[in-house]
Protein backbone atom coordinates (compact mmCIF):
# COMPACT_ATOMS: atom_id res chain seq x y z
CA UNK A 1 0.00 0.00 0.00
CA UNK A 2 3.07 2.23 -0.20
CA UNK A 3 1.78 4.47 -3.00
CA UNK A 4 -1.78 4.65 -1.72
CA UNK A 5 -3.63 7.52 -0.12
CA UNK A 6 -5.80 6.65 2.86
CA UNK A 7 -8.92 8.73 3.42
CA UNK A 8 -10.55 8.81 6.86
CA UNK A 9 -13.94 10.34 7.66
CA UNK A 10 -14.69 10.48 11.38
CA UNK A 11 -17.94 11.46 13.11
CA UNK A 12 -18.33 14.21 15.66
CA UNK A 13 -18.87 12.91 19.17
CA UNK A 14 -21.91 13.84 21.22
CA UNK A 15 -21.19 13.31 24.90
CA UNK A 16 -24.53 12.69 26.61
CA UNK A 17 -23.20 12.70 30.14
CA UNK A 18 -20.76 11.31 32.68
CA UNK A 19 -21.79 8.65 35.15
CA UNK A 20 -19.61 9.13 38.22
CA UNK A 21 -17.31 11.98 39.18
CA UNK A 22 -16.84 10.58 42.69
CA UNK A 23 -14.88 7.43 41.84
CA UNK A 24 -15.77 5.87 45.20
CA UNK A 25 -16.01 2.38 43.67
CA UNK A 26 -12.57 2.56 42.06
CA UNK A 27 -13.56 3.86 38.65
CA UNK A 28 -14.17 7.48 37.74
CA UNK A 29 -16.03 9.24 34.95
CA UNK A 30 -17.75 6.66 32.73
CA UNK A 31 -20.09 8.02 30.12
CA UNK A 32 -22.65 7.71 27.37
CA UNK A 33 -22.80 9.17 23.88
CA UNK A 34 -23.38 8.83 20.17
CA UNK A 35 -21.86 10.04 16.92
CA UNK A 36 -23.05 12.18 14.01
CA UNK A 37 -21.47 12.76 10.61
CA UNK A 38 -22.62 16.36 10.33
CA UNK A 39 -20.23 17.93 11.16
CA UNK A 40 -17.43 15.46 10.52
CA UNK A 41 -13.70 15.24 9.96
CA UNK A 42 -12.23 14.19 6.62
CA UNK A 43 -8.53 13.87 5.97
CA UNK A 44 -6.12 12.02 3.69
CA UNK A 45 -2.77 10.51 4.59
CA UNK A 46 0.08 9.42 2.30
CA UNK A 47 3.79 8.74 2.59
CA UNK A 48 6.16 11.69 2.27
CA UNK A 49 9.76 12.67 2.92
CA UNK A 50 8.84 14.92 5.84
CA UNK A 51 5.80 15.53 7.99
CA UNK A 52 3.60 17.90 6.00
CA UNK A 53 0.10 18.98 7.00
CA UNK A 54 -2.35 21.34 5.36
CA UNK A 55 -5.84 22.48 6.18
CA UNK A 56 -7.58 23.38 9.45
CA UNK A 57 -5.87 22.06 12.60
CA UNK A 58 -2.72 21.33 10.56
CA UNK A 59 -0.28 21.97 13.43
CA UNK A 60 -2.25 19.72 15.73
CA UNK A 61 -2.39 16.96 13.14
CA UNK A 62 1.38 17.17 12.68
CA UNK A 63 1.91 16.68 16.41
CA UNK A 64 -0.37 13.64 16.46
CA UNK A 65 1.53 12.23 13.47
CA UNK A 66 4.84 12.67 15.30
CA UNK A 67 3.45 10.96 18.38
CA UNK A 68 2.15 7.97 16.47
CA UNK A 69 5.27 7.53 14.32
CA UNK A 70 7.44 7.68 17.44
CA UNK A 71 5.24 5.16 19.26
CA UNK A 72 5.79 2.68 16.42
CA UNK A 73 9.49 3.41 15.98
CA UNK A 74 8.91 4.61 12.43
CA UNK A 75 11.34 6.99 10.72
CA UNK A 76 9.12 7.48 7.70
CA UNK A 77 7.03 10.65 7.38
CA UNK A 78 3.60 11.47 6.01
CA UNK A 79 1.63 14.16 4.24
CA UNK A 80 -1.79 14.94 5.71
CA UNK A 81 -4.50 16.94 3.96
CA UNK A 82 -7.40 17.94 6.16
CA UNK A 83 -10.34 18.45 3.85
CA UNK A 84 -12.95 19.13 6.54
CA UNK A 85 -12.73 19.60 10.30
CA UNK A 86 -15.06 19.24 13.25
CA UNK A 87 -15.49 22.63 14.98
CA UNK A 88 -12.90 22.87 17.73
CA UNK A 89 -13.52 23.70 21.39
CA UNK A 90 -17.24 23.07 20.97
CA UNK A 91 -17.73 19.86 22.95
CA UNK A 92 -17.74 17.63 19.85
CA UNK A 93 -14.53 15.70 20.42
CA UNK A 94 -12.58 17.31 17.59
CA UNK A 95 -9.17 16.57 19.12
CA UNK A 96 -9.78 12.89 19.72
CA UNK A 97 -11.24 12.32 16.26
CA UNK A 98 -8.31 14.13 14.62
CA UNK A 99 -5.75 12.17 16.65
CA UNK A 100 -7.35 8.82 15.90
CA UNK A 101 -7.83 9.60 12.21
CA UNK A 102 -4.17 10.56 11.81
CA UNK A 103 -3.03 7.43 13.65
CA UNK A 104 -5.41 5.19 11.71
CA UNK A 105 -4.27 6.62 8.38
CA UNK A 106 -0.59 6.01 9.18
CA UNK A 107 -1.34 2.53 10.50
CA UNK A 108 -3.15 1.67 7.26
CA UNK A 109 -0.21 2.89 5.17
CA UNK A 110 2.19 0.64 7.08
CA UNK A 111 -0.14 -2.37 7.51
CA UNK A 112 0.03 -1.97 11.28
CA UNK A 113 -2.70 -3.03 13.75
CA UNK A 114 -5.65 -0.67 13.77
CA UNK A 115 -7.35 -1.50 17.09
CA UNK A 116 -8.82 1.81 18.17
CA UNK A 117 -7.87 1.48 21.83
CA UNK A 118 -4.20 0.99 20.88
CA UNK A 119 -4.33 3.98 18.53
CA UNK A 120 -5.74 6.14 21.32
CA UNK A 121 -2.99 5.09 23.71
CA UNK A 122 -0.32 5.80 21.09
CA UNK A 123 -1.45 9.39 20.58
CA UNK A 124 -2.38 10.13 24.19
CA UNK A 125 -6.16 10.25 23.99
CA UNK A 126 -8.97 8.76 26.15
CA UNK A 127 -7.24 9.78 29.39
CA UNK A 128 -10.63 10.56 30.91
CA UNK A 129 -13.57 9.89 28.62
CA UNK A 130 -13.37 7.11 26.03
CA UNK A 131 -16.68 7.99 24.36
CA UNK A 132 -14.94 9.58 21.36
CA UNK A 133 -12.61 6.60 21.01
CA UNK A 134 -15.40 4.04 20.96
CA UNK A 135 -17.47 6.17 18.56
CA UNK A 136 -14.51 6.34 16.20
CA UNK A 137 -14.42 2.56 16.47
CA UNK A 138 -18.12 2.02 15.69
CA UNK A 139 -21.51 3.71 15.60
CA UNK A 140 -24.62 3.51 17.73
CA UNK A 141 -25.17 4.51 21.32
CA UNK A 142 -22.19 3.64 23.53
CA UNK A 143 -21.67 3.21 27.25
CA UNK A 144 -18.14 3.16 28.69
CA UNK A 145 -17.18 2.09 32.18
CA UNK A 146 -14.79 4.77 33.40
CA UNK A 147 -11.09 4.85 34.15
CA UNK A 148 -9.70 2.71 36.96
CA UNK A 149 -7.84 4.87 39.43
CA UNK A 150 -4.90 2.47 39.62
CA UNK A 151 -4.37 1.83 35.90
CA UNK A 152 -3.63 3.48 32.57
CA UNK A 153 -5.96 1.44 30.39
CA UNK A 154 -8.70 3.33 28.60
CA UNK A 155 -12.24 3.00 29.87
CA UNK A 156 -13.83 -0.24 28.64
CA UNK A 157 -16.73 -0.31 26.20
CA UNK A 158 -19.68 -1.77 28.11
CA UNK A 159 -22.44 -1.54 25.53
CA UNK A 160 -23.08 -0.49 21.95
CA UNK A 161 -26.74 -0.34 20.95
CA UNK A 162 -28.34 0.59 17.65
CA UNK A 163 -30.27 3.87 17.57
CA UNK A 164 -33.60 3.72 15.70
CA UNK A 165 -33.18 4.91 12.12
CA UNK A 166 -36.07 7.39 12.38
CA UNK A 167 -34.54 9.36 15.27
CA UNK A 168 -32.92 12.64 14.33
CA UNK A 169 -30.50 14.89 16.16
CA UNK A 170 -30.21 18.65 15.73
CA UNK A 171 -26.85 20.03 16.87
CA UNK A 172 -26.53 23.76 17.52
CA UNK A 173 -23.26 25.55 18.30
CA UNK A 174 -23.50 29.12 19.61
CA UNK A 175 -20.57 31.19 18.37
CA UNK A 176 -18.07 32.66 20.84
CA UNK A 177 -19.76 31.00 23.79
CA UNK A 178 -16.46 29.67 25.07
CA UNK A 179 -15.55 26.14 26.10
CA UNK A 180 -13.10 24.15 28.18
CA UNK A 181 -10.39 22.01 26.59
CA UNK A 182 -6.74 21.03 26.81
CA UNK A 183 -4.94 22.04 29.99
CA UNK A 184 -7.87 24.17 31.11
CA UNK A 185 -10.05 21.06 30.97
CA UNK A 186 -7.53 19.08 33.04
CA UNK A 187 -7.54 21.84 35.65
CA UNK A 188 -11.32 22.11 35.58
CA UNK A 189 -11.69 18.40 36.32
CA UNK A 190 -9.26 18.74 39.23
CA UNK A 191 -11.35 21.54 40.69
CA UNK A 192 -14.76 19.89 40.27
CA UNK A 193 -16.22 18.98 43.67
CA UNK A 194 -17.36 15.40 44.18
CA UNK A 195 -21.12 15.28 43.58
CA UNK A 196 -23.45 13.82 46.19
CA UNK A 197 -23.58 10.04 46.13
CA UNK A 198 -27.36 10.20 45.72
CA UNK A 199 -26.96 12.01 42.41
CA UNK A 200 -24.43 9.48 41.12
CA UNK A 201 -26.77 6.66 42.09
CA UNK A 202 -29.67 8.40 40.38
CA UNK A 203 -27.74 8.72 37.11
CA UNK A 204 -26.93 4.99 37.19
CA UNK A 205 -30.56 4.16 37.94
CA UNK A 206 -31.79 6.31 35.07
CA UNK A 207 -29.28 4.73 32.69
CA UNK A 208 -29.94 1.09 33.50
CA UNK A 209 -33.66 1.12 34.23
CA UNK A 210 -34.93 3.86 31.91
CA UNK A 211 -32.57 5.07 29.18
CA UNK A 212 -31.23 1.74 27.92
CA UNK A 213 -34.56 -0.13 28.02
CA UNK A 214 -36.23 2.76 26.18
CA UNK A 215 -33.52 2.67 23.51
CA UNK A 216 -33.96 -1.08 22.99
CA UNK A 217 -37.74 -0.63 22.81
CA UNK A 218 -37.46 2.33 20.43
CA UNK A 219 -39.45 4.44 22.90
CA UNK A 220 -38.24 7.95 22.12
CA UNK A 221 -40.35 9.83 24.72
CA UNK A 222 -39.03 7.60 27.53
CA UNK A 223 -35.48 7.78 26.17
CA UNK A 224 -35.67 11.56 25.86
CA UNK A 225 -37.07 11.99 29.34
CA UNK A 226 -34.29 9.88 30.90
CA UNK A 227 -31.58 11.57 28.85
CA UNK A 228 -32.81 15.04 29.76
CA UNK A 229 -32.86 14.06 33.44
CA UNK A 230 -29.28 12.76 33.25
CA UNK A 231 -28.21 15.96 31.52
CA UNK A 232 -29.85 18.10 34.18
CA UNK A 233 -27.86 16.29 36.88
CA UNK A 234 -24.66 16.59 34.84
CA UNK A 235 -25.40 20.27 34.34
CA UNK A 236 -25.18 20.74 38.10
CA UNK A 237 -21.80 18.97 38.16
CA UNK A 238 -20.33 20.95 35.28
CA UNK A 239 -22.04 24.28 35.99
CA UNK A 240 -22.93 24.55 32.30
CA UNK A 241 -24.54 27.93 31.79
CA UNK A 242 -23.49 29.10 28.32
CA UNK A 243 -26.08 27.03 26.45
CA UNK A 244 -28.86 26.89 29.04
CA UNK A 245 -31.26 29.14 27.12
CA UNK A 246 -30.85 27.18 23.88
CA UNK A 247 -31.46 23.89 25.69
CA UNK A 248 -34.60 25.29 27.29
CA UNK A 249 -35.88 26.60 23.96
CA UNK A 250 -35.27 23.26 22.24
CA UNK A 251 -37.50 21.60 24.80
CA UNK A 252 -40.19 24.22 24.17
CA UNK A 253 -39.91 23.65 20.41
CA UNK A 254 -40.55 19.94 20.62
CA UNK A 255 -37.20 18.25 21.25
CA UNK A 256 -37.81 15.04 23.18
CA UNK A 257 -34.31 14.76 24.61
CA UNK A 258 -31.93 17.69 25.04
CA UNK A 259 -28.57 18.49 26.54
CA UNK A 260 -25.12 19.97 26.22
CA UNK A 261 -22.33 17.87 24.73
CA UNK A 262 -19.45 17.64 27.19
CA UNK A 263 -18.38 21.15 28.28
CA UNK A 264 -20.27 22.65 25.33
CA UNK A 265 -21.15 25.07 23.95
CA UNK A 266 -22.66 22.58 21.46
CA UNK A 267 -26.16 21.48 22.41
CA UNK A 268 -28.41 18.88 20.88
CA UNK A 269 -32.10 18.10 20.56
CA UNK A 270 -33.47 14.70 19.59
CA UNK A 271 -36.73 14.31 17.69
CA UNK A 272 -38.64 11.78 15.61
CA UNK A 273 -38.37 12.10 11.82
CA UNK A 274 -37.14 14.57 9.22
CA UNK A 275 -40.01 17.03 9.46
CA UNK A 276 -39.59 17.60 13.18
CA UNK A 277 -35.82 17.89 12.77
CA UNK A 278 -36.14 20.49 10.00
CA UNK A 279 -38.55 22.53 12.11
CA UNK A 280 -36.33 22.39 15.19
CA UNK A 281 -33.25 23.36 13.17
CA UNK A 282 -35.03 26.32 11.60
CA UNK A 283 -36.06 27.71 14.96
CA UNK A 284 -32.56 27.15 16.36
CA UNK A 285 -31.09 29.16 13.49
CA UNK A 286 -33.52 31.98 14.23
CA UNK A 287 -32.49 32.05 17.86
CA UNK A 288 -28.77 32.04 17.00
CA UNK A 289 -29.43 34.83 14.50
CA UNK A 290 -26.48 33.95 12.28
CA UNK A 291 -24.03 33.79 15.17
CA UNK A 292 -23.47 30.04 15.20
CA UNK A 293 -24.04 26.82 13.29
CA UNK A 294 -26.86 24.28 13.19
CA UNK A 295 -26.64 20.73 11.83
CA UNK A 296 -29.37 18.14 11.17
CA UNK A 297 -28.40 14.50 11.52
CA UNK A 298 -29.29 10.90 11.54
CA UNK A 299 -27.19 9.18 14.20
CA UNK A 300 -24.02 7.51 12.97
CA UNK A 301 -24.49 3.80 12.33
CA UNK A 302 -20.76 3.28 11.83
CA UNK A 303 -17.54 4.59 13.21
CA UNK A 304 -14.82 6.17 11.10
CA UNK A 305 -15.03 5.41 7.38
CA UNK A 306 -11.75 4.29 5.88
CA UNK A 307 -11.04 4.07 2.16
CA UNK A 308 -7.94 3.63 0.01
CA UNK A 309 -7.69 6.00 -2.96
CA UNK A 310 -5.79 6.03 -6.19
CA UNK A 311 -3.17 8.80 -5.82
CA UNK A 312 -3.86 10.43 -9.19
CA UNK A 313 -7.60 10.69 -8.44
CA UNK A 314 -7.22 11.87 -4.85
CA UNK A 315 -4.71 14.62 -5.61
CA UNK A 316 -6.87 15.95 -8.39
Amino acid sequence: MSESIVRIEAPARLHFGMLDLRGSLGRRFGGIGAGVFNPSLQLEVERAESIECEGPEADRAAEFARRYLASQGLREAVRIRIRRAIPGHAGLGSGTQLALAVARGIAELHDLPTATGALAAAVGRARRSAIGTWLFDGGGFVVEGGRHESGDRIAPLLARLAIPASWRCVVAIPRDAGSVSGESEVQAFRELPAPPLREVEHVAHLLVMSLLPALVDGDLPAFGSALTAIQQINGGWFASGASTELISKMLEWGAVGVGQSSWGPAVYGIVEGDEAATKLASIARLLLNGSGAVYVNEFAETGARVSVLDPSTARA
